[in-house]
């Protein structure tokens, strides 16, 4: 610990030195604050077994801070982010109604977390957009299965890629353990994860704004993950959150009151809970940071609300 304070204080005292002569007091100030949070990432990620990835992005200055950034993780459950993003693009097209009723079927029950697999085979009936509701917040397997079905794997690869995240692949089906003994996972980078999560935050995708907030409603739907159980309740979260053996991912944007920013953060070759725990660190110190920029003048103090 000591050695990581020294090392911290030579490169504030470095990056405040060697600032160039047009750079204001206020943005040597910015660079040290995030030099700070990056040591503290560097850290976190050190401290985890196996291998952990971050990527943070600030939505007011576009500025990003992480670690492992561009290493493909599998991301379990998370991936049904795409899949959402994809309905709701083919509903914008016309090519599906959100309204559509999909009957539940005995056969098409799998294992892992949700309910559809309990109801009676046959003897109901849910909407896409329900549907949508269950795979998000409760992670239903069953129900992300019948979507995916509906707006179809290559579809939603092939939205990914126009996006400009061409890594984030939607690869099987959930609970294909076969599959997975042969190494085919969904799968992200940080920087992917968290960039999908910036241009749902925006709206920056292909629907249009009504559709959009419609999606973000669902993210929106309180949850429990590492991002959003490590900040207060009274703050938005939109996330997704992913386990598999060895594997955690938590995708998120938090819409912090004059300063939202995304946190996209995953590990692997671990102990799932140990990985939650520093996706949960990784968090708070996020959020601290995020905190000391929220309502800041131009010279650091803190304007009340």
């Amino acid at each position: 610990m000591k050695r990581r304070a020294m090392q911290r204080t030579l490169l504030v005292a470095a990056l405040a030195a060697t600032a160039p002569a047009g750079v204001s007091a206020q943005q040597q100030h910015l660079e040290i604050l995030g030099a700070k949070l990056q040591q503290e990432l560097d850290a976190i990620a050190d401290a985890t077994p196996g291998v952990f990835g971050v990527q943070v992005i600030d939505l007011t200055s576009g500025q990003r801070f992480g670690v492992n950034t561009g290493l493909v993780f599998p991301q379990g459950s998370a991936i049904k982010v795409a899949i959402l993003v994809e309905l709701f693009r083919q509903a914008d097209r016309g090519e599906l109604r959100l309204s559509e009723p999909v009957v539940i079927r005995g056969e098409d029950a799998v294992g892992g977390s949700g309910y559809l697999r309990h109801f009676l085979d046959g003897a109901s009936s849910l909407s896409l957009h329900d549907l949508a509701v269950m795979m998000i917040t409760i992670s239903d397997n069953m129900a992300t299965n019948l979507l995916i079905e509906r707006v179809g794997m290559q579809n939603v690869n092939r939205t990914m890629a126009e996006l400009g995240v061409p890594q984030t692949k939607l690869q099987r089906r959930m609970i294909r353990p076969e599959e997975s003994r042969r190494g085919n996972e969904n799968l992200s980078t940080p920087a992917e994860a968290a960039e999908l999560m910036a241009r749902i935050y925006r709206c920056e995708l292909p629907m249009s704004p009504t559709l959009c907030r419609e999606l973000r409603d669902i993210l929106e739907i309180p949850h429990a993950g590492p991002i959003a159980d490590a900040l207060p309740g009274n703050i938005t979260v939109g996330q997704k959150t992913g386990t598999i053996t060895g594997v955690a991912v938590n995708w998120g944007y938090i819409d912090l009151p004059d300063r939202p920013y995304v946190i996209a953060a995953m590990g692997n070759y671990g102990d799932s809970a140990r990985i939650q725990e520093s996706i949960r660190d990784v968090t708070a110190a996020v959020h601290a940071y995020f905190r000391r920029l929220q309502h800041a003048t131009m010279h650091g103090t803190r304007v009340p609300q």
